[in-house]
């Protein structure tokens, strides 16, 4: 694929990062049942519009992950593809483990348990307490680097598939592929939810998802179809997107299949808009292209933090939100130009 084709999958990306900011936001008051690193209460509100995002801006990502292997491939070495796995993925992983995450579970600590200790003795109560991996009680987590340590292994799983079943291999029959014969693959997406699954973050179904970015939607006859179907597309997604929403501000639904369906659907339709209406680049995008990586990894422990303290020290709802989500995005652009500027530390959070 010419590289003018690839600004929709930049703009996509971008996109499912900067929503990071108000869904973690929303996360403060969440209803699902289990409270976040900090929390403001339960607002079923709040918790409805998350659902606006989450069943499809992560798995977006991995099939873009996927598509974009493809194109690597083409360009690089299996060896030069790990190398750049590993510094891109591995090295911020670990990095990242040690620097950030025990920084968002100490205000876990200070905002529920009154923790008045040291940050070194946060870290070691860290490495040495685990429960449910979610963090929100203090003890070990991945944190947001869940989708980091998810790549890499995905990355690497995919390449063996790649070489015992070669891309050249299935493309014949992948540039038969109708818009009712890409629906169908959503089973697959569905059937992998229950494959390692880890509190709702599923191995198997994010590897469907990046396998089928690599074999289907980096298909160039693939990718006619969907540009062609974008209405229809758009149209199930929008639809059931928001009867997913209403199930569950009305009744709490939450339901695996119309989740899976949403995520399959809504990569595929916004996939065909982005082709369709967003295929251009700007100064902005190449910016935030660039930043968008370093973004994710470090916002949610800023969010946090932030959280923490407007929540001690500022009322009303509307003003905490925006507070929020707004300050921890300039905060995090800052720390990113900051750490660009210094050779060892960028390394660390996977810039070249």
């Amino acid at each position: 694929m010419e590289r003018q084709r690839s600004y929709y999958l930049d703009r996509l990306r971008v996109l499912s990062i900067l929503l990071l900011f108000p869904v973690h936001t929303f996360m403060i008051w969440n209803d699902y049942g289990q409270k976040f690193y900090v929390w403001g209460g339960e607002n079923r509100l709040l918790s409805s519009l998350i659902i606006l995002a989450n069943p499809w801006f992560m798995p977006i990502l991995f099939v873009i992950a996927g598509m974009c292997a493809k194109y690597s491939l083409e360009k690089r070495t299996t060896k030069e593809f790990i190398h750049e796995r590993v510094q891109k993925l591995l090295i911020p992983f670990f990095s990242g483990l040690v620097f950030l995450v025990p920084f968002q579970t100490l205000f876990a600590r200070k905002y529920f348990d009154g923790y008045s200790g040291t940050i070194v003795e946060n870290i070691l109560y860290f490495f040495t307490h685990f429960t449910d991996l979610s963090g929100y009680d203090g003890a070990f987590t991945p944190g947001q680097l869940w989708f980091i340590l998810f790549l890499f292994l995905i990355s690497l799983v995919a390449l063996l598939i790649a070489k015992l079943v070669p891309y050249g291999k299935v493309q014949n029959l992948v540039s038969q592929s109708n818009i009712i014969a890409i629906l169908a693959l959503f089973p697959l997406v569905w059937a992998g939810y229950y494959i390692g699954n880890f509190g709702g973050f599923s191995l198997g179904k994010n590897l469907v998802l990046y396998l089928l970015g690599y074999y289907i939607l980096s298909n160039e006859k693939v990718l006619e179809v969907l540009e062609k179907f974008w209405a229809l597309l758009f149209s199930l997604f929008c639809v059931s997107l928001l009867t997913l929403v209403f199930l569950y501000y009305n009744y709490a639904y939450y339901g695996d299949w119309l989740v899976n369906f949403v995520s399959w659907v809504g990569s595929c339709a916004l996939i065909a808009t982005g082709i369709k209406f967003f295929n251009t680049s700007s100064k902005t995008l190449r910016y935030l292209n660039q930043a968008s990586f370093p973004i994710y990894i470090l916002h949610q422990s800023i969010l946090v933090a932030v959280g923490y303290y407007v929540l001690r020290y500022l009322n009303g709802l509307f003003l905490q939100v925006v507070t929020i989500m707004g300050v921890s995005f300039l905060l995090t652009i800052g720390l990113y130009e900051i750490i660009k500027r210094i050779p060892f530390v960028k390394t660390l959070i996977g810039m070249k």
